[in-house]
């Protein structure tokens, strides 16, 4: 066994370690959308998308202050 031969199946492994990686981490985002307090940050994700003066807020915020 030559280098090339060793070279192209180290190309391989490490290629189907991050492709496996890539899916896990992706993985583990849809599945816990929601944070410790409970907050879903994927409703933000259109923010950029609807930033009209028109379009309504993605959180509503109250009038009345807490004291």
């Amino acid at each position: 066994m030559d280098i090339a031969t060793i070279q192209a199946y180290g190309y391989f492994f490490f290629t189907m370690f991050l492709t496996i990686g890539l899916y896990a981490y992706i993985y583990h985002l849809y599945k816990n959308k929601k944070d410790e307090a409970g907050v879903d940050y994927e409703e933000y994700g259109n923010m950029a998308l609807n930033d009209d003066i028109v379009d309504t807020p993605v959180k509503a915020v109250s009038e009345k202050k807490h004291k």
